[in-house]
């Protein structure tokens, strides 16, 4: 029982479980935009449950499928799966269990969230091929966490009847894409070496970082719109001008030849942007200011 609870709490640091708060915010604020005011509990319940299934069976399974090239890159070879901590059988056990708990959670909400389940989870798990064979898999990234926000929306009204959840998870495609593409300018090296395609790999790393910038601007563009669209007053006005200034301050932390405050750039200003978004958008809809 107690190696059982071990090998849980590695696989939890494995999948970087804390990281759930980029995601679970824009679900969460998906869910508090369609409802326009606070959903049942028992609708967060499940939509949260059914984050925390997805994104444990997408991590989980990143894990297990780059496995070997993991083991060969510096930078990773430490992860519980190369480095012996869990065995892959494991891994494979808790992929299936959370993909379970997804698709549980998923029929709990509503039919349409449950026949769309499937393709959930499948864009999910083909990430984690995507940079064996295109450069673009930044942005399948970005449209992996984008389902969130919309998935909510369709779990609290049954239907995507409204622009609103398109433009927000318009917006966590680009700043996720955006903040991919930082990301992998330090494996650039490496992916050279391994054939593995990146748009840092593929332009260098200072075009890359352009590129990055190009996609973090398209981001506010489209968050501007939905800040039009949604009506949502002075308070998420707030939370756009302040999503930008952390867009642009996340954009001085890297240069070209200077990526060792990468992790500062990636970790906390994004983590920011999610729940400043979430507190002034929401706050927005709760309070009408």
């Amino acid at each position: 029982m107690l190696t059982v609870a071990r090998n849980i709490r590695t696989t939890l640091e494995m999948i970087k479980f804390e990281h759930t708060l980029f995601a679970l915010p824009f679900a969460l604020l998906g869910a508090v935009l369609a409802a326009r005011g606070l959903p049942q509990l028992q609708q967060i319940f499940w939509i949260t449950l059914a984050m925390f299934g997805a994104r444990s069976t997408a991590m989980a399974f990143n894990r297990i499928a780059d496995r070997e090239i993991d083991a060969r890159n510096p930078r990773t070879k430490m992860r519980a799966i190369p480095a012996g901590a869990l065995s892959v059988g494991f891994v494979w056990a808790f992929t299936l269990i959370s993909a379970a708990l997804f698709f549980f959670a998923s029929m709990m909400l509503n039919r349409l969230t449950l026949i769309l389940s499937p393709v959930a989870l499948a864009s999910v798990l083909l990430y984690s091929y995507t940079k064996r064979w295109t450069l673009l898999s930044h942005l399948v990234l970005g449209w992996c966490l984008s389902i969130a926000p919309a998935g909510a929306w369709i779990a609290i009204r049954g239907a995507i009847d409204s622009p609103v959840p398109l433009l927000l998870s318009l917006v966590v495609m680009l700043w996720t894409a955006g903040f991919d593409v930082l990301y992998a300018c330090q494996d650039y090296e490496f992916d050279r070496e391994e054939g593995l395609h990146s748009i840092p790999r593929t332009y260098g790393i200072e075009r890359a970082l352009w590129i990055s910038r190009l996609f973090h601007a398209q981001a506010f563009s489209t968050l501007v719109a939905l800040y039009f669209v949604s009506h949502l007053g002075l308070i998420a006005l707030v939370g756009v001008l302040a999503t930008g200034a952390l867009l642009i301050y996340q954009h001085t932390l890297v240069r070209a030849d200077d990526l060792k405050r990468l992790n500062a750039a990636f970790f906390t200003t994004n983590a920011f942007v999610s729940v400043i978004l979430f507190a002034t958008f929401g706050a927005g809809v709760l309070f009408k200011f």
